[in-house]
């Protein structure tokens, strides 16, 4: 049998592991600290992935490695590529096969949809740090020292997904009868990512020869505007918080920080990607692996975010719900 490793117990990470689970494979979860939740039959191992021999030891016989962690939002810079330099030794180590999960901040802001041969043009240091962690792992495959495959995402939605640009600040907003902030021009269409595609979308790669030394935009749901996005939502929540349901944060605002949480308030550097459309290309992908991966068509997807939003608020009657969004050193999803 197959033995995977997913590093990072964030919501991409759960629902690699959900993934692997429900087909029956042998699957280990690396985290710093113990995590507060692990599918059953999860195998739980402690280690601190930024060292390169913690890596290697808790790597120990795995034939794929899922690399869906990352530091605090703040201490990317500082911190992003030695987590990846480690991860890249311990799967050497391992000989397996590094499956890694990337978002597009690299890219910077492009006035075009993106693809996957644009160049990595990003001048904020978070943008600048994903593009040298993704420049780590493709140069570590081109060495011959790994095998190894990226898998991009536009911002994430879904279960557990709550510090994004439409988390809390949507789904939370639309279950609790509030009205929704976004960021930008509500009017502009924009690219969102349902996490259990993403995590399909990497256990694939990690399977498939050909995924290797490649980048790769995982399929998506179709793109709307964020203003037909977040209908959507509170068609799902039948809930109509009246009008408008937006309160759109300007440029200005996200910069200031305004309103938003911490971790949202680093979103700053990609006001880019909301003020202008953002749309993201998947079809190296299906052009490559056909209907292997077929996203969840938009209202079904949001349905079920809306589902486990409310489920949440339902557990929170009886006990509230502490949302600790990125805790010191923890490792969440990228």
């Amino acid at each position: 049998m197959t033995r995977h490793i997913v590093v990072g117990a964030g919501p991409v990470g759960l629902a690699v592991m959900e993934q692997l689970r429900e087909r029956g494979e042998d699957v280990a979860a690396v985290t710093r600290h113990e995590p507060e939740f692990l599918p059953e039959g999860v195998e739980s191992r402690l280690a601190d992935v930024l060292y390169p021999d913690r890596a290697v030891a808790a790597f120990a016989g795995a034939d794929v490695v899922y690399h869906c962690a990352q530091p605090p939002y703040d201490e990317w810079p500082e911190l992003f590529p030695d987590l990846t330099r480690g991860v890249v030794a311990g799967a050497e180590a391992a000989g397996a096969r590094l499956v890694v999960a990337e978002n597009l901040y690299m890219y910077g802001p492009a006035q075009v949809r993106l693809t996957e041969d644009l160049p990595y043009a990003a001048t904020g240091p978070k943008g600048q740090t994903r593009a040298e962690c993704a420049d780590i792992v493709l140069d570590a495959h081109e060495a011959g020292r790994i095998e190894a495959t990226i898998g991009r995402a536009s911002d994430f939605f879904g279960p557990r997904v709550r510090e994004s640009a439409v988390g809390e600040q949507v789904f939370g907003a639309a279950v609790a009868g509030k009205r929704a902030k976004v960021f930008g021009d509500p009017r502009l269409a924009h690219t969102y990512t349902y996490v259990p595609d993403f995590a399909r979308a990497l256990v694939l790669l990690g399977e498939r020869d050909e995924a290797l030394g490649e980048v790769w935009h995982v399929p998506n749901p179709e793109t709307v505007s964020t203003r037909r996005f977040v209908d959507l939502v509170y068609e799902a929540a039948d809930i109509d918080p009246g009008f408008p349901h937006i309160i759109a944060a300007p440029g200005v605002a996200l910069t200031l920080g305004g309103y938003l949480s911490a971790p949202l308030k680093g979103l700053a550097e990609m006001r880019y990607a909301f003020e202008e459309p953002y749309v993201v290309r998947d079809a190296k992908f299906r052009e490559a692996f056909g209907d292997a991966v077929e996203p969840t068509p938009l209202r079904d997807a949001v349905a079920e975010t809306v589902a486990w939003y409310e489920s949440q608020r339902d557990e929170a009657d009886a006990e509230p719900i502490r949302i600790e969004t990125l805790p010191e050193g923890a490792a969440e999803s990228a």
